[in-house]
């Protein structure tokens, strides 16, 4: 690898990336390939700690890492694979599980909740799945995770399990820091504009998917709130508006300011149809390219072991220095 930063991110395989997500991470994702040595993970590991239909898995893993390169992100400037290729992210964790701190993984703000939504199944790796996400970050010596202000408390944890280690025997891994975009695009959900747009909301009308068709994107768009008042402005008496003009001027690359004299004195009649086809046009490409990678199954899976291939080069090095610390034998 060049000798640039590292900068790694990992999401979960749900199937279904927002249009959130997209303008929020992905789209950012694309402008650091170019700066960093960039890793981004398929996180089918983590998924588990929750009940999964193991077909479905497969299937929305795959989906994700092709959608990963139908956004942009290129395999020749990145690193991009599926986590379970990468057996070396197992066998750290294990390792980490020793220098992490019962009190710690108990307070991780996840654990509690995912604690109290699968109340039936509150398993071991739904409470240390946080060593798991400290390897997948320290494996590849990563210098910047990309991540929301909601994931910052797993960072933090990386870095003290990270200085943990390293102060019992020596520099072994990188202190990691968390990457916030000072500049991110917030979509907030079409049918609560007070809430942000999440696929988790039983309300299908709320959110918008990269791979949603456009006759659905623009009936979305029909249906989002507004208000009785018109008027093409923001305002915080306006969130459903504003949150409207905010994604035309994500997609668009306009400013806001230019977004409200370009509609101004017209309804929402005109409005949400012209936002939900700037949206299509984005959109379309992604999941036109989308379709067309899951249809070469053969030249996608060609591509994710060529991924996991290179990420398991790095991670053994840390793997091999690691185990030679504390006191394995050598393979």
């Amino acid at each position: 690898m060049e000798n640039k930063k590292i900068i790694f991110s990992a999401t979960q395989p749900s199937g279904k990336i927002t249009l959130g997500n997209y303008l929020g991470a992905m789209r950012n994702w694309v402008a650091l390939q170019e700066d960093y040595n960039a890793l981004y993970c398929v996180a089918d590991m983590h998924a588990i700690t929750v009940r999964q239909d193991p077909a479905a898995l497969r299937r929305q893993s795959l989906e994700l890492f092709a959608q990963f390169i139908a956004c942009g992100l290129d395999p020749e400037k990145s690193i991009i694979f599926i986590q379970s290729q990468v057996p070396q992210h197992a066998e750290l964790a294990w390792v980490l599980n020793c220098y992490t701190m019962f009190g710690e993984l108990s307070r991780m703000t996840q654990f509690k909740d995912k604690s109290a939504s699968h109340a039936d199944n509150v398993n071991a790796g739904l409470f240390t799945y946080p060593s798991l996400m400290a390897a997948d970050i320290l494996l590849y010596q990563t210098d910047l995770v990309p991540v929301g202000e909601d994931q910052r408390q797993h960072v933090e944890l990386a870095r003290n399990i990270a200085q943990r280690f390293n102060s019992v025997y020596g520099d072994v891994f990188t202190m990691p820091e968390a990457h916030i975009p000072k500049v991110a695009a917030r979509v907030m959900s079409l049918s609560e504009p007070d809430k942000k747009m999440s696929k988790s909301n039983p309300n299908e009308n709320s959110y918008v998917l990269v791979m949603d068709k456009p006759e659905d994107i623009m009936r979305k768009f029909k249906r989002a709130v507004t208000d009785s008042e018109g008027g093409i402005y923001r305002s915080p008496e306006k969130p459903g508006v504003s949150n409207l003009i905010e994604i035309y001027a994500a997609v668009t690359g306009k400013s806001f300011e230019a977004v409200e004299n370009e509609f101004a004195g017209q309804g929402y009649g005109a409005f949400k149809p012209a936002v939900g086809e700037a949206v299509v046009e984005i959109l379309r490409p992604i999941r036109e390219e989308t379709e067309r990678l899951l249809a070469d199954k053969g030249a996608l899976e060609a591509l994710y072991r060529q991924g996991a291939e290179k990420a398991a080069g790095i991670a053994y090095k840390t793997l091999r220095k690691v185990h030679k610390k504390v006191g394995f034998a050598p393979r």
